[in-house]
């Protein structure tokens, strides 16, 4: 398990995939994930055993209170290139309806990019969100990622256009976060 303060990251297990399953279609979820209709508990179970068990460049996590192994949500890296040392960076906690809280999902993303760097000795970390996604627009930039640019009207939902924001996060930059953070605290 990858320890964060309140959190871990453990592997998914077949059991986590239903309550998975109904936090991602949700409707509230659903707008903000590249992935925006509702899946089946057979492509659940499809993506579990390719991407999740079986796709070295993808690692998926299930986010657990460390304090009582309660399932909250799920982070992970994706399209991980192996060459060029960089990987796509996904979360949420389901648990709740958060989404994107101020407790767990900072701590379940500094403990994801911990491993990211520490462990795969990435070199980068990029996430694309929508500009409507507000609570990822507020979290991102507190993990020390950087907007590193804009592609105009991308994405159709709730009928209009919307753009795509691409963030990013190097190695250094995340350390420089990190390290603001424990002399903060």
């Amino acid at each position: 398990m990858i320890a964060g303060t309140d959190v871990g990251l453990r592997a998914i297990e077949r059991a986590d995939l239903a309550p998975l399953l109904a936090w991602r279609n949700r409707p509230d979820f659903r707008r903000n994930f590249r992935e925006f209709r509702e899946l089946s508990m057979a492509q659940q179970e499809r993506w579990y055993e390719e991407r999740v068990l079986n796709d070295p460049a993808t690692r998926m996590f299930a986010i657990v209170e460390r304090a009582s192994g309660r399932l909250l949500g799920a982070c992970g890296l994706c399209y991980i290139d192996w060459v060029n040392r960089s990987a796509d960076f996904s979360i949420y906690i389901g648990d709740g309806g958060a989404y994107i809280d101020d407790r767990f999902a900072p701590d379940a993303a500094d403990a994801l990019l911990g491993y990211a760097f520490e462990e795969l000795g990435l070199h980068r970390v990029w996430c694309e969100i929508y500009d409507f996604d507000r609570a990822k627009q507020s979290l991102l930039p507190r993990l020390g990622f950087m907007i590193d640019g804009r592609h105009r009207e991308t994405h159709w939902a709730e009928g209009a256009w919307h753009d795509s924001l691409f963030y990013g996060i190097l190695e250094r930059d995340w350390n420089a976060a990190r390290l603001a953070r424990e002399r903060a605290a």
